[in-house]
């Protein structure tokens, strides 16, 4: 980066007449801020609350929660977020879990369920200037007797709007239709009356949150009252692009979602190009993202999605991700009412891109740069005039080590300046101050409390309890415990509407840690006129649909009947007493490959099953009332993970987010190494134990099921010798053993993948010590 140093030869540019390009001839690297040109108006960068992605957030402790709020919503603090987005909750899976509905019937209102209220007005505390903003993804089963384009859902929309502002003091600006799912052109007009009758005129219609697709406009341009109704156009994941339509209707038009769903390094260079060429190749004046934090277990659908990282409340650690920074270099030098100056707002010919932004007043400006595909520095020359200020010019830049750093101002001479631009960096020039990188010493990471117990008694009716997750249905304290206390209550009487294709998920809610191996869970459970209950174990992924999860899983109903299930499969099952509305215990107790169940303290089955060897425990049942107490976890003492913590060397790494010592951290749940892209075979991860070791077995699980081939292998001083192979693994903890072997060194050799092997943590163990 040039700063002063740069002074002869921006003095000798300024004084040398750059003539502007002809039509068509290339501008170059010549840069022209001209305050009397202009754009579109800026609206800001934004990010979406949906999908369960903030759940844990809000069961951090104090300061800890405090300080991820501020990173992600205070201005020049870190993301320092213009707008936030949030989930209308309908009691339905919306990717990472329910969010609760505020009508769970026609007849139950209630303005304090769930965390988005909540999140809305820690957001607003910290920038009172926050823009809000509310979109459906499904509803209860009650709307319009299923009909999700109804008058029901309609008034379900204005009852929300309506309770954020009598309640809890919200206006939200704007409101959607219906996430990623085909639009109702006869339904928007609806809800347009419907807003404009609850004396809600004052709220903006987006529509259609459609992936990539602009049919919207077709119907605009059909009916002029669908036209009327709509005030923005918005789409999802636009990859830059917006037709020529979309830029000449006349109406704001935003990437209403996008993002990388990735907060390290790679995401954040994507954001550095989303942020700059949503406007300068779609003229897209708002980006929201999904999500503003990773506040959701990992096992869960799209991990690591957030801006940063903060799904471990018991200990609460957070990360703070290059992703903030990359947001940063927008958000904390232009505000929503800047104007865009079109005329700098451009691809870079030797790669990357640059916008410009003035203040309304043009008494500042700023200018963002990134180089995320540039080779090789680029000599950026700016010519600053039309009134804008000259200078100085305070330079910040992030690259792949170094985040949100300050350099030396730059000083025009006569309105001009030169900057060498580095691959693969964003830079922010500007004439404003105040800018800053917040963040505090951070607590360290701690595994899930084990054992673990709850009662529920220390929580209030109508809460959703620390550290639970519901998949399905909506999980809640409530009275009636076992001894007459209280008790965790499913709540959701019958299956909503559902998300696009998303199928919802059976009544389930999980906790807990993935490393959990050899343990008994147990619990209370109580059905209360029929149907159901289930308690789960070593529960692993967790798909986004019907299908169970990879566990091991429990139920029993009031019929009589119980099974013990994996991953929906039948291991064993028989006739057991499970009257209604009676407490039932249920165990589930593992001890390597074998599994045992008890029903009222009876044992009903022992088997020897591989299929899952770790993972959270959970309870559930149907579609039914169902009650759960006094929860207990007993973890057994644990063989000693020999790969913990010793030196790792890797075939490949994809960069430094993602280096093989993330493999050996103990962390099975949040860091990962990644292999380099391109490569999807002969790729290694090694493990160097620093003196011989015994060891008789292993344990991965990878990231996604991209491995189609693989080997564990020892060296015996001269050479790698093969111990065992294998195939696909899929994406649960894959445990192998063998005679016992004793060597300096272990590797997992793939031998094959579908694509970039990644490796969440390779474990070693010696079982027949134990």
């Amino acid at each position: 980066m040039r700063t002063n140093a740069a002074l002869l030869l921006s003095a000798a540019l300024a004084a040398v007449s750059v003539p502007r390009p002809a039509a068509g001839e290339e501008a170059g690297t010549v840069i022209l801020l001209d305050g009397t040109k202009g754009g579109r108006v800026f609206e800001g960068i934004g990010a979406l609350s949906a999908g369960a992605s903030s759940r844990l957030l809000v069961d951090y402790p104090e300061p800890a929660r405090g300080q991820v709020l501020d990173l992600l919503f205070k201005p020049n603090v870190g993301a320092a977020l213009h707008h936030l987005k949030v989930e209308i909750g309908g009691d339905v899976n919306s990717t990472d879990g329910c969010e609760p509905s505020h009508m769970r019937t026609r007849d139950d209102e209630s303005y304090r369920r769930g965390y988005e209220w909540w999140l809305m007005k820690e957001a607003r505390a910290r920038n009172p200037g926050i823009v809000l903003d509310a979109l459906q993804w499904g509803a209860p089963g009650w709307i319009g007797n299923g009909t999700f384009y109804s008058q029901d859902n309609a008034d379900f929309i204005c009852r929300f709007l309506s309770g954020a502002k009598s309640v809890h003091g919200l206006d939200i600006a704007y409101v959607g239709i219906w996430n990623e799912t085909p639009f109702d052109p006869a339904w928007i007009k609806v809800l347009r009356k419907t807003l404009d009758r609850d004396g809600l005129k004052e709220v903006r219609i987006v529509a259609a949150d459609e992936v990539n697709a602009w049919k919207i406009l077709d119907a605009m341009a059909k009916d002029p009252e669908v036209a009327a109704a709509v005030h923005t156009v918005g789409t999802h994941y636009p990859k830059f692009k917006s037709p020529p339509a979309a830029k000449a209707c006349g109406k704001p038009i935003w990437s209403s979602e996008d993002g990388p769903w990735n907060g390290t390094w790679s995401g954040a260079c994507a954001l550095a190009k989303m942020f700059n060429r949503n406007y300068a190749e779609g003229r897209m004046t708002k980006t929201i993202l999904w999500s503003p934090v990773t506040s959701y277990y990992d096992n869960l659908p799209l991990p690591g999605s957030g801006l940063m990282r903060a799904n471990t409340p018991w200990s609460g650690h957070y990360e703070v991700q290059p992703a903030i920074w990359a947001t940063a270099h927008t958000t904390q030098f232009a505000q929503p009412g800047w104007v865009y100056l079109d005329e700098a707002c451009r691809l870079l010919p030797g790669g990357g891109s640059v916008v410009a932004l003035k203040a309304p007043d043009g008494k500042a400006w700023s200018a963002i740069v990134e180089t995320m595909d540039a080779k090789a520095p680029q000599a950026l020359a700016f010519r600053v005039s039309g009134g804008l200020p000259a200078g100085p010019v305070h330079v910040w830049k992030t690259g792949a080590k170094e985040h949100f750093v300050r350099l030396a101002d730059a000083t025009p001479v006569e309105g001009a300046f030169t900057v060498d631009a580095e691959p693969s960096c964003l830079y922010s020039l500007t004439t404003t101050t105040g800018q800053q990188k917040g963040g505090i010493p951070v607590p360290s990471p701690a595994p899930f409390p084990a054992p673990y117990r709850e009662d529920f008694e220390s929580y209030s009716a109508g809460v959703l309890p620390k550290y639970f997750s519901d998949q399905g249905g909506i999980f809640e304290v409530a009275p009636g415990g076992k001894g007459g206390g209280k008790c965790l209550r499913q709540v959701v009487p019958r299956e909503g509407i559902r998300w696009h294709y998303h199928a919802n998920p059976q009544p389930e809610t999980f906790l807990g840690s993935l490393a959990w191996a050899d343990y008994e869970v147990s619990v209370d459970a109580l059905v209360e006129q029929s149907g159901s209950a289930a308690l789960l174990g070593r529960v692993g992924t967790v798909p986004q649909n019907k299908k169970e999860p990879h566990a091991y899983v429990l139920k029993a109903d009031t019929a009589g009947t119980w099974e013990l299930r994996s991953a929906g499969k039948v291991l064993a099952s028989g006739q057991a007493p499970f009257a209604p509305d009676a407490w039932h215990p249920l165990k589930l107790a593992f001890a390597g490959t074998t599994i045992r169940a008890c029903i009222d303290g009876v044992a009903v089955a022992e088997v020897t099953d591989v299929s899952h060897v770790k993972g959270m425990v959970g309870v559930g049942g149907g579609w039914n009332h169902a009650r759960f107490d006094n929860l207990s976890v007993g973890v057994a003492i644990a063989t000693a993970n020999l790969a913990c913590g010793k030196t790792a060397r890797a075939s490949s790494v994809w960069d430094a987010d993602y280096g093989p010592e993330k493999a050996v951290d103990g962390d099975a749940e949040g860091t990962r190494w990644n292999a380099t892209l391109g490569r999807t075979g002969d790729e290694w991860l090694e493990v160097d134990f620093g003196a011989k070791t015994t060891f008789d077995g292993t344990v991965f699980r990878q990231f996604e099921s991209r491995i189609t081939g693989y080997k564990i292998q020892a060296w015996d001083g001269k050479a790698w010798v093969d111990l065992c192979s294998g195939g696909a693994p899929g994406t649960e903890p894959r445990s192998d053993t063998f005679p016992a072997v004793t060597a300096g060194k272990v590797r997992l050799f793939i031998t094959a993948a579908t694509f970039v092997p990644s490796i969440w943590e390779l474990e070693v163990y010696r079982r027949g010590a134990r």
